[in-house]
């Protein structure tokens, strides 16, 4: 898979820490749709605007220009919903987005490798189902906060951007009734946190006639530390669920999000599916 994008993104995303002179804990930077910046259509970079502008996590937005890229900056504050997403027993991550051009990113690193549908499991504001769509995939969103539900679906209607946003508790949805063929899950929850998550899903895709033969994927959240420092050396702290699920790892890639905007490591992404038989 093609990685320039997210290489592109990480130089993007350290030029404008090391600029930005806000205080806002939520703030993140989208090139302008006329920036040549990123091999990114447009009308797809316009879009990811759009859901920007829709979005209301976002109070305020500016025009700025880094290391000579015409970009605008977006601010915004999560509690609300990052508290109401808390509340449920079955909840594994409370509500941190990545960045949304990391969401395209992951929707185009999935469609690279083949996939045809996207499933974002504990999809919060819908960003990474909102992209699998902006690039041609029929993309669902399985969120069990109703607020953040909510919020997908008036993103949707404003953006014009459909996708199905589904409220639902991802450990006990039946993903029988979305008719898939060649999906890939993306699963919400760092290693610590979203295990019990990950293999409720997988096991269900288990049940699923066809997904193994087809080769479904799972894209996870890793942790460089975990990789780093212990004996788990080639899942990113996934080490134990690709193997007891008899996954391969296909890829890995690495992308800012919420908590690593003012840290140098960001976030790990791990793509994986099951073995060919």
């Amino acid at each position: 898979m093609d990685n320039s994008i997210p290489r592109l993104i990480i130089k993007l995303k350290n030029e404008f820490v090391r600029t930005y002179r806000g205080q806002s804990l939520l703030r993140e930077v989208l090139p302008l749709p006329n920036s040549r910046y990123l091999p990114v259509d447009d009308d797809v970079l316009h879009s990811l605007h759009q859901f920007a502008a829709a979005n209301l996590i976002y109070f305020r937005s500016y025009d700025s220009e880094i290391s000579g890229i015409a970009c605008k900056v977006y601010e915004g504050d999560i509690n609300n919903y990052w508290l109401n997403s808390k509340k449920y027993d079955t909840s594994y991550q409370p509500f941190y987005p990545t960045w949304i051009l990391s969401a395209f990113a992951l929707a185009h690193g999935a469609k690279s490798l083949g996939f045809e549908q996207l499933v974002d499991v504990g999809s919060g504001d819908g960003r990474i189902a909102y992209c699998g769509r902006l690039l041609g995939m029929e993309s669902h969103g399985i969120e069990i906060d109703y607020d953040l539900v909510q919020l997908q679906n008036s993103i949707s209607a404003a953006t014009g951007i459909r996708y199905s946003a589904i409220r639902a508790d991802a450990t006990r949805f039946d993903y029988k009734t979305l008719k898939l063929s060649k999906p890939i899950f993306f699963i919400s929850g760092l290693p610590e946190m979203g295990e019990m998550l990950a293999n409720s899903v997988i096991s269900q895709a288990k049940s699923i006639e066809g997904l193994m033969h087809n080769s479904a994927g799972f894209n996870f959240m890793g942790s460089h530390v975990m990789k780093s420092f212990s004996r788990d050396q080639t899942g990113w702290g996934w080490g134990s669920v690709i193997a007891n699920h008899d996954l391969e790892l296909v890829d890995t890639v690495t992308l800012p999000t919420l908590w690593t905007t003012d840290q140098v490591v960001d976030t790990a992404y791990v793509y994986t599916r099951f073995k060919k038989p």
